[in-house]
């Protein structure tokens, strides 16, 4: 109990397990609880760090629940912090960051970009991998595109490795003349993870 009045994270984690049988079941709720559970939710978690975020994957015996850094990366702290103090609860899996996901579609401000048609290349310094990233009517004067583009990197890379792991990203239209192979976002994790091991055994550049 005394923990629990200077331990924040004590704190999240005694509303998550009072309210695991809501957290478990939202789905059977009607669209307003669930919001306002929600909205619970986030309170909490920005309680421990404005910029957390959360998402959960879909019922079954054991349900995820990912911690979110939203993307910036001076929260990722929190986020491992409070994975590590989680409790065991037998039917969650809890997840520091989202994790990668087969690219779908994207919709934003009335721009919907289909999985199907973004390519990618990949660039490298000799000690970290850049992405090149090319979306049907990109144009650099709108950034919805830039906000779709990454988007699409979180789905194929997980939001650690976009992070923390990727280089320059630059985002173009498919009509750009550039170097190199050009591949579907969906094949973006086997060539970029093959990149990043060569470059791990490669020798420092002097």
């Amino acid at each position: 109990m005394i923990k629990e009045l200077f331990d924040p994270q004590a704190r999240f984690w005694k509303w998550f397990v009072k309210n695991e049988p809501r957290l478990f079941t939202f789905d059977a709720m009607n669209e307003g609880d669930r919001e306002e559970l929600f909205d619970e939710l986030s309170v909490q978690l920005k309680k421990i760090n404005p910029d957390l975020a959360f998402e959960f994957g879909p019922q079954s015996e054991r349900r995820e629940f990912v911690i979110s850094a939203g993307g910036i990366r001076s929260a990722f702290e929190a986020v491992t912090s409070l994975v590590a103090a989680a409790p065991r609860l037998q039917r969650w899996e809890i997840i520091a960051f989202m994790p990668r996901r087969e690219p779908c579609s994207i919709e934003m401000r009335g721009k919907r970009i289909d999985a199907h048609e973004v390519q990618c290349s990949l660039i490298h310094n000799g000690q970290k991998a850049g992405i090149l990233l090319f979306l049907p009517g990109y144009t650099d004067s709108d950034v919805v595109y830039k906000q779709i583009g990454y988007l699409f990197l979180d789905q194929a890379l997980g939001e650690y490795d976009v992070e923390m792991n990727v280089g320059p990203i630059q985002m173009l239209a498919p009509e750009a003349d550039t170097e190199g192979e050009r591949f579907l976002i969906a094949e973006l994790p086997k060539y970029f993870d093959r990149l990043v091991r060569q470059l791990r055994q490669s020798p420092p550049v002097m």
